[in-house]
């Protein structure tokens, strides 16, 4: 059941995915197959799961094939909107600040080529009430999965970067996230890193601790430890906490 109180999700789907090689050479990352169907209903199933109903797809390189496989979302539950990249390289904030003539104040984002395990409607409604600009998931990783690249102290991001990763950074952006429209328009930067490093170090970013590694497809070894796992939770009597183990 859909939660109409929810905003939009700004789900980001445009990149090239050039790290996937031949796999990206006439479908874009998000429709690659995984566990038996384009990627990206993974993250649609999610966040319709989640009680979201309304997504805004953020389209670039083949942008068609998504919007062809896709449409109105409604096989998905979903009202999908699309807004396409510009000529040139938007980066992820350009491509939300084009999108927001189609979103709300309070702006979840998601990337098209990830899997979470997290509360998302839980994550929108703590930000939504907690007064900060944004809320950034992280996990407390230590290098483990991936770069650290963020601090967070007190239950907020204090310092974030990805190259070179802040002094003392034992914990990883976590790849969901929600900002204040208002952040967005007043912003030129063209990555959603840099107006997330500013907002952490000016202490206006709450930190959501999340649990459970993140999957994502970005390269072929990380592609091929996904289809795994997502195949493991659809074995007969399988649960995604089992999978994890």
């Amino acid at each position: 059941m859909t939660d109409v109180d929810l905003p939009a999700v700004c789900l980001l789907a445009g990149g090239r995915g050039k790290r996937l090689g031949t796999l990206t050479q006439e479908i874009p990352k998000p429709m690659v197959p995984v566990a038996g169907r384009p990627f990206i209903e993974w993250p649609l199933g999610q966040l319709r799961a989640a009680g979201f109903s309304r997504v805004v797809l953020c389209v670039g390189y083949l942008g068609d094939v998504i919007r062809d496989y896709v449409g109105d979302g409604e096989r998905f539950g979903l009202d999908v909107a699309y807004s396409e990249d510009g000529p040139g390289l938007d980066g992820t904030l350009g491509a939300i600040r084009r999108a927001l003539p189609l979103l709300d104040d309070s702006v979840p984002i998601l990337y098209g080529d990830t899997y979470l395990s997290v509360d998302f409607a839980g994550v929108v409604r703590s930000h939504m009430k907690s007064g900060t600009t944004m809320t950034m998931t992280v996990l407390r990783n230590n290098g483990r999965w991936d770069t650290s690249n963020a601090v967070v102290e007190g239950g907020r991001v204090v310092a974030y970067c990805k190259a070179p990763p802040p002094p003392g950074a034992e914990w990883v952006d976590y790849g969901f996230a929600v900002i204040d429209a208002s952040a967005v328009e007043g912003c030129a930067a063209a990555d959603l890193a840099v107006l997330t490093g500013d907002l952490a170090a000016a202490g206006r970013a709450a930190a959501w601790p999340a649990s459970e590694r993140f999957r994502e497809i970005g390269t072929p070894e990380a592609l091929a430890a996904t289809e795994l796992f997502l195949r493991s939770l659809e074995a007969p009597g399988a649960s995604e906490g089992e999978a994890r183990t």
